[in-house]
């Protein structure tokens, strides 16, 4: 199938089909080419609806779990955005498309550096690739905020680390559990201390590396 009528299908029958009937949203899954993200092994995979591996054991969001992030962190173009986990850089472009500036954490050298190259191959300019433990920064860095913060791997047990990096009226998306149930959620900053939490949908996504996990039961 040509390439144009294979991302045309992924839109309309996962990525809409899943409730992401945002037009702005659709349109950046036409412009920013998933396939240029995707490692050459699994290029005949780049429209699937499927977690896309990459280097590491680590894996690319399906198109549509993408979708409802996107969907739900709702940018306008004005945001400093935070990506927690570049992996190949698909979604950095994506949400670099409609944010001012994107700053993204990722914690595997060589998978910052597969992002940074797809990124400078299609001249995506407002972004930056830092390779760096997300959670230890959190806990370390408190002066640095941001207006959204898309968490790309799975909490098993709740943090607070991450919205505490949200300005005020921030926004941020993150999936919280273990396998075989997560729930994605969308929490706002609504004042200096205090914050709401909207459940979206749940989903199964790798959990961050190092995050914390519930102690394990013994007799």
């Amino acid at each position: 199938m040509p390439t144009a009528n294979a991302r045309e299908q992924m839109i309309e029958q996962q990525v809409r089909a899943w409730e992401v009937l945002d037009g702005r949203v659709l349109e950046i899954f036409r412009k920013v080419p998933r396939e240029h993200f995707v490692p050459a092994e699994h290029r005949y995979l780049a429209f699937a609806d499927l977690e896309v591996p990459l280097p590491h054991g680590q894996h690319m969001l399906r198109p549509s779990v993408a979708g409802r992030l996107l969907q739900a962190l709702a940018l306008t173009g004005t945001e400093r955005v935070l990506e927690i986990g570049a992996g190949s850089g698909f979604l950095t472009a994506c949400l670099a498309a409609v944010s001012a500036h994107v700053e993204s954490i990722e914690i595997f050298p060589e998978l910052a550096a597969l992002a940074q190259s797809n990124l400078a191959s299609l001249s995506v300019g407002n972004t930056q690739i830092l390779t760096a433990d997300a959670l230890r920064r959190a806990a370390t860095d408190t002066t640095k905020r941001y207006g959204a913060i898309a968490v790309t791997g799975s909490l098993p047990i709740p943090d607070e680390r991450f919205q505490r990096q949200l300005e005020i009226g921030g926004r941020l998306f993150i999936i919280v559990g273990e396998a075989p149930v997560m729930a994605a959620r969308l929490v706002r900053r609504t004042a200096e201390n205090a914050w709401t939490s909207e459940s979206l949908f749940e989903t199964v996504v790798d959990p961050l590396i190092n995050a914390r996990r519930p102690p394990e039961f013994t007799f």
